[in-house]
């Protein structure tokens, strides 16, 4: 098995963890605080707390690792969409429930693989489209869960739009995901908090009080510094597509605490939309494994030396390792070899 992908996964589940807490917790916060200027201090609490990780990271970067001039488009376009998308999620948590925005995020790992796959040609396999189907068909199946645990209300429909904008900000933030894993999510914090702070001044909401603003910036800090940083990990491997398909457990997660604090309760159509989750992660699992195996070839040399035939026969073992990513194919070869004089023939 490759451990730099079983890392990238472990990376992914811990985005995903990260950020399920970011909606129930919101919702509580809401009921406080406007929505622009809570989607201001989430990212902000990301950006200064990561900024601070980066301050004490002991590892010197190159400045190939650096962010440079060619990076600066989707660097821009990242933080424009970090402006935008937390905006219309916060407002469509407000309107809605904290249960119906979780599943409905489900719709991000659909745009970032369409994205991925048509705007930007990023390969994407034929057991991850059946992966990415799975996960589809279980928010379908929670989207007639009954009870009011979706609807197309106006609040769904900003939380689909913040969805649309975090999946073209995946794949942004693939083409710079080579680079510096603390600048990025400092610039991408700092940079949009700042934008949305700005946009909430505009708008004339009032600015919440300090121990508002403190548990809204820990709550950035853990819900996007951290789910954002460990995602970013993730995609360095994974790519976007495959990324985000990961990610598809944090909605569940969130519906999780949405019952234990919010009081919303779990539905037989949510335990059968699970066990398609699961269906769908595994396939994700299965589309990241290496498929290794042994194979031998023999080599029957013949030469003459000194008017002397030698047969030589070279026996090579192969651990033939072979890698899918992305639709993309490549092996590697770990040969031994035996080599066995069978002695000396007749003469020339």
């Amino acid at each position: 098995m490759d451990y730099k992908k079983l890392n990238a996964i472990i990376y992914a589940v811990l985005a995903a963890l990260f950020y399920a807490i970011n909606i129930p917790c919101s919702k509580v916060l809401l009921n406080n605080v406007s929505p622009t200027f809570m989607a201001a201090f989430l990212y902000l609490g990301a950006g200064f707390g990561v900024g601070i990780m980066y301050i004490f990271h002991t590892k010197k970067e190159s400045r190939e690792e650096r962010l440079g001039k060619l990076d600066i488009p989707y660097t821009l376009a990242m933080v424009v969409l970090d402006i935008i998308a937390p905006i219309l999620l916060m407002i469509g948590v407000k309107l809605g429930t904290a249960a119906n925005a979780s599943l409905l995020g489900n719709f991000e790992i659909v745009a970032t693989t369409l994205i991925a796959y048509g705007l930007f040609r990023e390969r994407v396999s034929a057991r991850m489209w059946g992966s990415i189907s799975l996960i589809t068909v279980a928010s379908i199946v929670l989207s007639i869960s009954g009870e009011g645990s979706f609807s197309f209300s106006l609040g769904s429909i900003f939380v689909i739009g913040a969805t649309v904008c975090w999946g073209l900000e995946n794949n942004c933030t693939r083409k710079i995901s080579g680079k510096s894993t603390y600048e990025i999510v400092t610039i991408k914090g700092i940079g949009s908090g700042t934008g949305s702070f700005i946009v909430a001044m505009v708008l004339g909401e009032s600015i919440p009080g300090f121990s508002y603003i403190a548990l809204i910036m820990m709550l950035g800090f853990v819900a996007y510094g951290l789910s954002i940083f460990t995602y970013i990990r993730a995609q360095k491997t994974l790519g976007a597509a495959k990324t985000s398909a990961y990610y598809a457990i944090a909605p569940f997660i969130g519906v999780a605490l949405s019952s234990v604090f919010l009081k919303e309760r779990f539905t037989l159509m949510f335990i059968i939309a699970l066990i398609i989750m699961i269906a769908g992660t595994v396939l994700i699992v299965r589309d990241t494994l290496i498929h290794s195996h042994k194979h031998a070839h023999t080599h029957l040399i013949i030469h003459t030396h000194d008017g002397t035939t030698h047969t030589h026969t070279i026996v090579h073992s192969h651990d033939h390792v072979h890698v899918i990513n992305e639709g993309k194919h490549g092996h590697t070869h770990s040969v031994e070899e035996l080599e066995n004089d069978l002695g000396h023939g007749g003469t020339s």
